[in-house]
């Protein structure tokens, strides 16, 4: 009875149902379809603009994939720790369905009471048949799950390699490219004299930016970029990543700037969220590489932290166009169930700063983002 009791409690409540390897599968039909795309970019018209999707739909199925192999071995990790809690009473289950056999029924089973005792367990039995059936196919599916999330994350490693692959063979396409094109329209020629006057001068970012002006030689051209008061707060940010720090945040030194912090994948592309001028870019301060776009006139975007920088001072990129990407390695895997959240992965971070005019405001009144 005792025995009963306890295979009654185990499949009173089977663990929930879930594919976890279904995000990891998604993933790795997505980086197949950018390795297509490659493929087709050499092609395109623009090769610049397809590169720069192709190595876009690389970054994103390689954070897919990972964040599918963390939802699998959460998964699996799960699914095991509770059938090691639940051996003892797996092992009952398996003793009551080998003693009654495949085709148990009530009449095989005989009691030392006599027919009426006989009648009274082939009842309970007949009533506790089906949910050990039932508990054990469930049981089961689980182990199925757990094996097949396995096989998933053992197959993941040559399909991360892959996309790794690919995304690289991307990105240098994507800089022969840029350094290839000839197309782009261009507002003024810098003057590399007066540029490194001002940089040698400026102490702050906001004395930099007040003194741009200066670098231009024939700021009289026409002005291409159009107006986009209309657009604020529907930009979209310049890198895939999450927000670390928001305007007027204090960072770990104490330190409160007027732009925000974002934290991105190794190597990230960073793109221009708007058509606009190319007013510097380099080394600047103690910010690293920066480049500072001008959408609009009295407006300015300024990007700090990147590796590499694309495009010439004075050029006028359309909207989505490269303007650099981000340092550090990218890693074969980090998708171990500590890595919650992917917080491991973004080890890069970009400084964003909206100056209108002579003041900075917060970027996230131009910017679509996550509000919740």
């Amino acid at each position: 009875m005792k025995r009963f009791c306890l295979i009654l409690a185990l499949w009173a409540a089977p663990l929930a149902a879930q594919d976890g390897g279904a995000a990891a599968r998604a993933a790795a039909d997505a980086l197949e379809a950018a390795a297509v795309g490659l493929d087709q970019a050499d092609s395109a018209r623009d090769r610049v603009a397809a590169l720069t999707e192709t190595v876009r739909a690389y970054e994103d199925g390689l954070a897919a994939m990972r964040e599918g192999l963390r939802a699998a071995a959460i998964r699996e990790t799960e699914l095991s720790r509770k059938l090691d809690a639940q051996e003892a009473d797996v092992q009952q289950l398996l003793g009551v369905l080998t003693a009654m056999g495949g085709q148990a029924e009530p009449k095989t089973l005989l009691h030392p009471q006599g027919p009426l005792g006989m009648a009274r367990s082939g009842m309970l039995v007949a009533s506790v048949t089906p949910g050990l059936a039932q508990r054990a196919a469930e049981l089961g599916q689980d182990l199925e799950e757990v094996s097949a999330l396995r096989q998933i994350q053992q197959g993941a490693a040559q399909t991360l390699e892959k996309g790794l692959t690919g995304v690289q063979d991307a990105r240098t396409a994507l800089s022969k490219a840029i350094a290839d094109r000839t197309d782009l329209p261009r507002r003024f020629t810098q003057d590399p004299i007066k540029t490194a006057i001002l940089i040698s001068a400026a102490e702050t970012l906001q004395g930099f930016a007040s003194g741009l002006s200066q670098i231009s030689e024939d700021d009289d051209a026409p002005v291409t970029t159009t107006r986009i008061d209309d657009r604020m707060g529907l930009l979209q940010l310049p890198v895939r990543g999450i927000i670390l720090r928001k305007a007027g945040e204090s960072d770990a030194a104490g330190v409160t700037r007027p732009g925000i912090v974002m934290a991105t994948q190794p190597q990230a592309l960073v793109t221009t969220p708007v058509a606009a001028t190319i007013r510097y870019n380099g080394p600047l301060l103690d910010y690293g590489l920066v480049t500072i776009l001008e959408p609009q006139a009295d407006l300015l975007l300024v990007l700090a932290g990147l590796d590499a920088v694309y495009g010439d001072i004075g050029q006028v990129l359309p909207e989505g166009s490269p303007v650099g990407t981000m340092g550090g390695v990218m890693q074969m895997n980090n998708s171990s169930p500590s890595s919650e959240g992917g917080g491991a992965e973004r080890s890069e971070t970009l400084y964003i700063e909206v100056r209108e005019g002579e003041t900075p405001v917060d970027p996230l009144l131009w910017f679509a983002f996550d509000k919740g």
